[in-house]
């Protein structure tokens, strides 16, 4: 099965930012950070607040991945587990807000559906729609097939039922676990530099809004990191930090479970707090990185991919990720008196949204509709990678694609040519029902003086610049206090600017409900912001079904039972080092395995490093083990990498823990393990 040639392709190099001292460079910061939150404590905002983690990490082997539309990436692997990240603040009057932040590509209806039906299940009507926000950290390789619309569903080769399971029930557990730590406490909020992290890929059409768009952010880079920070008992115990940055440090060849910059930013802090990611009862420290306004933001840095600011992939991913948890350092921002919490929601049929005037452009009404997808969409974009390039599409920047423009000319009636502009119009899944979301929930909350601005979309900077000015001034409230994030509760695709829109770079062609789309969520968050501001009543409007239990389940990747390798048993060492290896070197261990599909090993992990002192130093939430699988038929081999960077000489114990199914389908576990030394 060419296993040594498989691994030396996916070892990360040497070089990779922060082996051997990635701990201690995250204590520091911590250290830093703390001293700071400390500080300023005195002016912080009471309110009750409870954090919580849950592990939602989906099924590693056979799973197709969301982000990249790219059939063959399927998970072979995790590089870092995946984790939900929930923070309940209450005020004074018992009203309260969950936010929750998940390690996944997207975050869907479906999902959002089931976590609040267990929700209700359990909490009776104190978690609900209008109070309950779910958030993607959109890292592009995690395992999908959780859409419930087929659009989606359809690039992860069906639904995936385990991985669905595992997202909701982890979701679940992060909120049970801050539920329960609700307890007296303050949050501050802070703007922090973020040095060199992103590049606006879709310039050309970023240069196309005004002035006073581009004077903000001049290269289209949105360069500060907000932060809520948590303190209690005058320490501090978490953080939600939000920066606009795609997490596509690794590209669609990448096939193992990760955080991306995202997850190592939240990885180097909680492990410095001494956060064990196997035993999440009760954490000292929760770190999520929300991704905020990213739409045209890649972190590639050569504006292709793979071409991020560090020698490879992961290299990349860590310097960015620590660059964002050096943003959460930062001057502290005068919310407005606190007023407790408070939120205004509404699901709005995207459809047929009709847009006043002043909301536009150009001075005159608009409406939008149906979702439809264009060739500059179908291109993907070509500085994160993705798509397919045998098939003739390309971005606007980059030719467009005028086949389909003649096409268009042809079949598309002047209704929809009003409605989508420029778009070279190739995919109208709008007109079918249950291949898209068309009906989104927007969300706006007051937490004290700060108010969150939640949809589920991917806003381009500029796009999100509007949105929270619109917000901000029917408030009368400080910009900087309002937070605008996407990827939350559904997923609709992108939003660029008119301007943006007209040059149908990726963004635009990914604009699904038309060059008003824009102007349409402007308007509907001028809305639900003054009803918040007059104390309105709520107006939640109904959700539409989407396609869950209809879309059929994917073939791939289901085991119907395993085998060992041919002259060994469940658990045997295949190869190991037989001599000890130099300190800071890789060692690689490959274990006679099974598919990890049966058991997903929930909080416990597959791999743990022991010391000779008995302590377990690396698991496979930890940024020293890699744990790659390797599939020919029935047969699975596991492949455990572990970097020694910092271990002292002497025998270390990996243990790798698995579970194999029979004819029968009966799962038993099995229990393996390999002792190397190192010199």
């Amino acid at each position: 099965m060419e296993i040594a040639q498989k691994v030396a392709k996916a070892t990360p190099s040497r070089r990779t930012f922060l082996v051997g001292s990635g701990a201690a460079a995250g204590a520091a910061l911590l250290s830093r950070y703390t001293a700071q939150a400390a500080a300023q404590a005195d002016s912080a905002i009471a309110m009750n607040i409870g954090r919580g983690i849950g592990d939602v990490t989906g099924e590693p082997l056979g799973a197709g991945m969301n982000g990249y539309a790219v059939l063959k990436q399927t998970s072979t692997g995790i590089q870092r587990r995946q984790f939900a990240r929930t923070f309940i603040f209450e005020d004074a009057s018992g009203n309260r807000v969950a936010h929750i932040t998940v390690d996944t590509g997207l975050m869907f209806q479906s999902v959002q559906q089931e976590v609040l039906r267990r929700l209700a299940a359990r909490y009776g009507d104190l978690y609900h729609e209008g109070n309950t926000l779910i958030t993607a950290t959109h890292t592009h390789v995690a395992p999908g097939g959780t859409s419930g619309h087929a659009m989606v569903d359809l690039t992860t080769l069906g639904f995936r039922p385990v991985t669905f399971e595992a997202e909701v029930s982890g979701i679940i557990d992060s909120v049970a676990r801050a539920h329960d730590d609700i307890a007296p406490s303050e949050m501050l909020l802070t703007i922090g530099d973020v040095e060199d992290t992103g590049r606006n890929r879709s310039f050309e059409a970023f240069s196309e809004n005004p002035e006073s768009d581009k004077a903000l952010v001049p290269d289209g880079v949105l360069r500060t990191a907000t932060t809520l920070h948590v303190l209690r008992n005058g320490g501090n115990i978490g953080l939600i930090s939000w920066y606009g940055v795609h997490p596509t440090s690794f590209g669609p060849e990448f096939t193992e479970i990760s955080g991306d910059s995202k997850g190592y930013a939240a990885w180097s802090m909680e492990y410095a707090a001494g956060v064990n990611h196997r035993e999440l009862n009760d954490v000292p420290f929760v770190a999520a990185f929300q991704t905020g306004c990213a739409g045209d933001v890649t972190p590639n840095h050569g504006l292709a991919p793979g071409t991020g600011p560090g020698a490879d992939q992961y290299e990349s991913a860590h310097i960015l990720g620590y660059r964002q948890a050096e943003g959460t350092k930062g001057s502290r921002i005068s919310p407005a008196p606190n007023s407790g919490i408070d939120s205004r929601w509404k699901w709005v049929d995207m459809r047929n949204v009709q847009v006043e005037a002043r909301f536009t452009d150009n001075g005159q009404p608009a409406r939008t509709g149906p979702a439809v997808l264009g060739a500059a969409f179908a291109a993907s974009s070509q500085e994160d990678g993705g798509g397919d390039d045998s098939l003739p599409f390309d971005e606007g920047a980059r030719g467009g694609s005028p086949w389909v423009a003649q096409v268009n000319k042809v079949v598309v009636p002047p209704s929809a040519k009003a409605i989508h502009g420029n778009k070279e119009m190739l995919i109208p899944l709008g007109y079918i029902d249950g291949f898209i979301q068309q009906t989104h929930l927007f969300h706006i909350t007051r937490i004290g003086g700060i108010t969150l601005v939640s949809l589920g979309f991917e806003p381009t900077v500029v796009s999100g610049l509007r949105i929270r000015r619109t917000v901000a001034e029917v408030l009368d409230v400080d910009e900087r206090t309002v937070i605008v994030q996407g990827y939350t509760s559904g997923y609709g695709h992108y939003i660029a600017t008119p301007q943006e829109y007209d040059t149908q770079n990726y963004e635009g062609g990914a604009t699904a409900f038309g060059r008003a789309t824009l102007p349409a969520v402007m308007q509907i968050f001028d809305t639900l912001a003054a009803e918040l501001a007059d104390g309105l009543p709520n107006k939640p409007g109904r959700l539409h079904p989407d396609a869950t239990a209809l879309i059929p389940p994917s073939p791939a990747g289901n085991p119907s039972h395993d085998i060992p390798q041919p002259g060994h048993d469940f658990g045997d060492v295949i190869t190991a080092p037989d001599e000890p290896v130099a300190q800071g070197e890789w060692v690689e261990v490959t274990f006679a395995a099974a598919n990890p599909n049966s058991d997903l090993r929930k909080e416990r992990g597959y791999v743990t490093v022991e010391a000779p002192d008995g302590s377990i130093i690396a698991d496979d939430s930890h940024e020293f083990t890699r744990l790659v699988f390797d599939k020919d038929g029935l047969i699975t081999n596991a492949v455990v990498s572990w970097n020694t960077a910092g271990s002292a000489p002497g025998d270390y114990v990996i243990h790798f823990d698995f579970a194999a199914r029979d004819l029968t389908g009966r799962v038993t576990p099995f229990s393996a393990s390999a002792t190397v030394t190192v010199a």
